[in-house]
């Protein structure tokens, strides 16, 4: 009787495939991929492509944050639907004015953090990540005495679009959790941007720090806080070092 295994040719770095989920040794059946690596495929670029073309629920992940005890307000970017923000990324570096009008209604005291959370181009991430990491953040930035508001839930947002509101809030962190750009073994990795003293306007990419991959297969929440608190700390250091 001929098993699959009989028909398809195995790759020699067969071995190597414990280490990594990227598409290895993936052998062949004659001269073409075996029919179970396509599918594998096709379903993988699927998930990708639901990662970047669905909405983010909002209300359920404002949910899942309030049963966590922590407060949200809702902001948007200026681009107005989903079609729009992937055709347009410098509108979504940009508040609408509705979330302008908004925050300006706020007091604009001095905070020595923001937190931002934007779909960006995986809802599956934030909607799977978000919540969980700061369940762990939240503990992590009182035990240092950092005060914040509400956590910032921005529709259609990018990076930059962190700095306006860090700015309003006179925040010397702001901390960006954002979805990243799918992979095809990758559609629910999230990353973070943390950037110090960010300015509208003035503050580019280079200025920004960025710990990525977090999701199952990467990096877990309690590495990348590790990785975050590091670089909370060390910006003070270095924007009020300490002389001998």
């Amino acid at each position: 009787m001929t098993t699959k295994t009989d028909l398809v040719t195995p790759n020699p770095w067969q071995a190597l495939k414990r280490f990594t989920p990227a598409r290895i040794a993936l052998g062949r059946a004659g001269m073409s991929q075996s029919t179970e690596t396509h599918l594998n495929f096709q379903l993988a670029h699927a998930l990708a492509r639901d990662a970047v073309n669905l909405p983010l629920d909002f209300s359920a992940l404002a949910n899942d944050l309030n049963a966590l005890n922590v407060s949200t307000q809702m902001l948007s970017s200026q681009a107005s639907q989903h079609a729009h923000y992937l055709q347009r990324p410098d509108l979504g570096r940009k508040l609408s004015q509705a979330s302008q009008d908004e925050l300006a209604k706020q007091t604009s005291a001095d905070y020595d953090a923001i937190i931002v959370v934007a779909d960006g181009l995986s809802s599956t991430a934030i909607q799977t990540h978000a919540a969980p990491f700061i369940a762990l953040l939240m503990p992590a930035l009182a035990a240092k005495g950092y005060q914040y508001p509400d956590v910032c839930l921005v529709k259609h947002g990018r990076v930059a679009i962190g700095d306006a509101i860090a700015a309003h809030y006179s925040a010397r962190f702001c901390i960006m959790l954002i979805g990243e750009r799918p992979g095809l073994s990758s559609p629910d990795s999230m990353g973070i941007y943390f950037t110090y003293q960010a300015k509208p306007g003035v503050t580019t990419d280079a200025e920004r720090n960025c710990i990525s991959n977090i999701h199952g297969n990467g990096l877990s929440y309690s590495q990348a806080l590790i990785k975050l608190i590091y670089l909370l700390e060390h910006a003070e250091l270095l924007a009020y070092p300490v002389w001998d």
